[in-house]
């Protein structure tokens, strides 16, 4: 039976939360700021530029994931804390280097800076910074200040900032720019807030296993934007103002000051880089010019790290502009220098060129044999290449796969969208439609979900009418009676709280 919103798994032991003494949440208590979170994610789920890239998303979650074990460990974060809040990464298509904190547990990450940093421990730093803002309950704190305003009306107000940092002129169409303008202020992070997130972030990064050289490397990427007088490709800068005090503050924590060196990038950090400096081209200009990089007559001569990312965005340009000859034949190219290094990374190459060609059996024969059931890329790839097929034997083991990877990962709306296609395949067109309705519910479109699972009751009575009730149908019309009893109730929770 479906009953979202599901909480991650409890931990086991966890040690008391430290909250420093910088005020406590106010009014807002995690029910709430939870419900703001919501509200917000609901939208953005709906922007054009919200992006769920299964290889990027991953590479996103295992660093999250440490950091959130690692905070766990130390104490920041609670088992309450952990259990009300969503714990979300979404990527966001957009170039800019930035990324934001949301109330609930939600964190945004713009492709722009994937493809800006280093390497993952840069990366982790700027997480770790984001993660302990939330663990903190500092986007309580300050929402705590217009507590006149409903949790509702917040959201809204929040949700204009965030298409205001993007499009000013958006921002302005959603809410009046004065009223922005008191509310952009009232949520900028305090310096005490911003010195509390590096001290704790630099912990837990630590205490996760990434390199703090990352802190460091990404500050001094951060300094050179803004001494070339940033022009609004770092709105990271203006939402968390480097001084040259926070810089020296990550620079003293370094162990061995004397002997440090910059944290190195592997395979992994070029190859996300070279991705996300790929798919967050939006223009076909863009694609073109990522697409002719690899015809530098100078590309032999590069390091294969380099050879190889400048490869890999010219196979996804190609992909992009339905190019698939040049995107077979750079895939050649970077064959040798993949299939040793990064044999995961090429089996992945191969499977996405064969799939985006239109040759889902050899997508299939490339990932079939060796898929790893962890790698959420290799399961939905082979899910969509089975179901390309349109067989009802390849039908039923996509179903098998998706259903078994989701017993992890029940919050995986695109793995569910996936399933409700292979149940609709084999004729099970009960569960498929509840299967449409748990992708809307996870991306808290509640109105869609009731919905979809009222549709499902309606076949049900069609069914009944005609005698066609099949063996498991009414098992499934008692889960849609009660999912939809269960929506009922959100819905007039959410009513209560305007």
């Amino acid at each position: 039976m479906l009953a979202l919103p599901l909480p991650l798994s409890q931990a086991q032991g966890v040690a008391p939360s430290r909250l420093p003494s910088l005020g406590d949440a106010g009014d807002i208590s995690l029910v709430s700021e939870r419900r703001i979170g919501d509200s917000i994610m609901r939208e953005i789920y709906k922007d054009p530029d919200y992006l769920d890239d299964p290889v990027l998303g991953e590479q996103m979650q295992q660093i999250w994931l440490r950091l959130m074990q690692a905070a766990r460990d130390r104490g920041e974060l609670s088992a309450e804390l952990q259990q009300r809040f969503a714990w979300e990464v979404s990527l966001i298509r957009d170039p800019s280097v930035n990324a934001f904190a949301m109330p609930g547990g939600y964190l945004g990450v713009h492709l722009g800076l994937i493809a800006t940093v280093g390497n993952r421990h840069e990366l982790a730093s700027v997480l770790a910074h984001e993660l302990t803002h939330v663990t903190q309950r500092h986007i309580a704190r300050l929402m705590s200040r217009q507590s006149q305003q409903s949790p509702l009306l917040m959201g809204a107000m929040l949700l204009a900032i965030l298409a205001a940092s993007k499009s000013p002129t958006a921002g302005t169409a959603m809410i009046s720019g004065g009223q922005a303008l008191a509310i952009q202020t009232q949520l900028n992070f305090s310096r005490d807030m911003e010195r509390e997130a590096d001290r704790v972030g630099f912990g837990v990064m630590a205490d996760a296993g990434f390199d703090t050289q990352g802190f460091v490397g990404m500050f001094e990427k951060l300094q050179i934007a803004a001494r070339l007088n940033d022009r609004g490709n770092y709105p990271y800068l203006r939402s968390h103002p480097l001084t040259t005090e926070r810089i020296a503050d990550m620079q003293l924590r370094q162990p061995g000051l004397a002997q440090s060196k910059p944290a190195q990038a592997d395979w992994d950090d070029v190859l996300t880089g070279a991705r996300a400096r790929a798919l967050v081209q939006t223009s076909v200009e863009g694609m073109r010019r990522l697409s002719e990089a690899a015809q530098d007559s100078d590309l032999d001569t590069y390091a294969p790290q380099r050879q190889a990312a400048v490869l890999y965005a010219a196979v996804l340009s190609d992909l992009r502009l339905k190019q698939a000859l040049p995107a077979q034949q750079k895939l050649a190219r970077l064959g040798p220098l993949l299939s040793q290094a990064a044999p995961v990374w090429w089996r992945g190459a191969r499977a996405e060129v064969a799939l985006q060609t239109g040759q889902a059996q050899a997508a299939v024969d490339v990932l079939q044999p060796q898929m790893s059931r962890q790698n959420r890329a290799e399961v939905l790839w082979l899910a969509q290449a089975r179901l390309a097929l349109r067989q009802t034997a390849t039908c039923d083991a996509a179903a098998q796969d998706l259903e078994a990877w989701m017993l992890s990962r029940p919050r995986d709306a695109l793995a569910w969208t996936l399933l409700s296609q292979a149940l609709q395949c084999q004729g099970k067109t009960l569960r498929a439609i509840r299967a449409q309705a748990q992708v809307h519910w996870l991306q808290h479109d509640l109105t869609g979900a009731q919905d979809r699972l009222r549709a499902a009751q309606a076949l049900v009575q069609q069914k009944t009418r005609d005698g066609q009730m099949e063996r498991g149908d009414h098992i499934e019309a008692s889960i849609i009676d009660a999912n939809l009893r269960e929506l009922d109730s959100l819905r007039r929770e959410q009513l209560l709280q305007r």
